[in-house]
């Protein structure tokens, strides 16, 4: 026996819902008031030349002149802040310095955020609730203020030298402040939360059945670590990288605090440029040429993601 559909059904199959469009619509308006417009505004600043005027740079786009207003001061946009870039080698020993101190922090993180994930992970799940609580108990506390509670651990009277010294392991105090160290136990400090909650969440959802069938197939426990567990908690792992290494890379108040004058980072250098230099044009352009270093190999490796996936799909069973 053939069914018919009623016309009916299928109108209100493919009409629109707008409920699920507003779902839709408010990550991408959030991106577009609070990302695509700021960075306009600075990449537009990026083109400008600087002067003695608030605001400190020209030429200031006047929307009330019309299309020839936004057309005359086009014509004014210079690409000289971006060639100054190329001419001043601060600019990219401190990229490159950035992307170093990055890239150690977020090994650092991960080598020690990983072992306290797997083992919350492992825990009994009555006190899952209180150990993830205990990860998120700093937010509670301000920032800057967490920061600056490490200038007395870590100065040569503070808390570290003296309980190593009533220790006995040294016999005089050491010179951890103003270091580089001191910048890695910082950031280190800092960002461990971020790369434990998603690791937490992808071994917490480990099938531990599968570890089971490991072991009964004769795989050792190290072994079906390295074979099962870390290969199914890469989406946690890349996940907390990205979130410890692209905020690390700008990190401005860490190395300020911290760090001693041999402590070069980018965040800093934008910082000088804007506050202490009035050098907004040459600021922005600084800013703009970060953010492309660290949104356009984020976004070759998404795609490269996606396309690996699909092909993984694709693949006929």
């Amino acid at each position: 026996m053939t069914t018919v559909d009623s016309p009916g059904r299928h109108d209100t199959a493919n009409r629109p819902n707008p409920a699920r469009w507003l779902v839709v619509a408010i990550p991408y308006v959030w991106l577009f008031l609070l990302f695509l417009i700021p960075f306009l505004i600075v990449l537009k600043i990026s083109f400008s030349l600087t002067a003695i005027a608030q605001p400190p740079y020209t030429p200031v786009l006047d929307l009330g002149g019309g299309i020839s207003g936004v057309i005359e001061a086009f014509k004014e946009f210079t690409v000289e802040n971006y060639l100054w870039l190329t001419e001043d080698a601060l600019y990219a020993k401190a990229y490159l310095s950035s992307i170093e101190i990055a890239v150690v922090s977020t090994a650092l993180v991960l080598l020690v955020g990983y072992p306290i994930a797997y083992g919350m992970a492992r825990a009994p799940k009555a006190i899952q609730p209180m150990l993830l609580m205990l990860i998120i108990l700093p937010f509670w506390t301000s920032f800057l203020i967490r920061v600056y509670s490490w200038i007395g651990i870590l100065k040569k009277e503070g808390l570290l030298n003296q309980f190593l010294l009533w220790l006995g392991v040294i016999s005089k105090p050491l010179t951890i402040l103003n270091t580089d160290t001191a910048v890695y136990i910082g950031i280190v400090y800092s960002y461990l939360p971020f790369m434990i909650l998603p690791l937490y969440a992808a071994l917490e959802r480990l099938d531990p059945t599968l570890l089971e069938a490991a072991a009964d197939l004769g795989c050792r426990p190290s072994r079906a670590f390295w074979r099962v567990t870390f290969p199914l908690s890469l989406p946690g792992v890349i996940a907390g990288c990205f979130l410890v290494f692209i905020p690390v890379t700008g990190e401005f108040v860490i190395p300020d605090l911290l760090g001693g004058s041999n402590t070069l980072m980018i965040g800093r250098t934008l910082w000088n440029e804007f506050f202490s230099n009035r050098d907004w044009p040459l600021a922005s352009a600084v800013a703009v040429v970060l953010l492309l270093i660290l949104v356009v190999p984020i976004v070759i490796f998404q795609n490269r993601a996606e396309r690996g996936e699909g092909a993984i799909n694709k693949v006929p069973m």
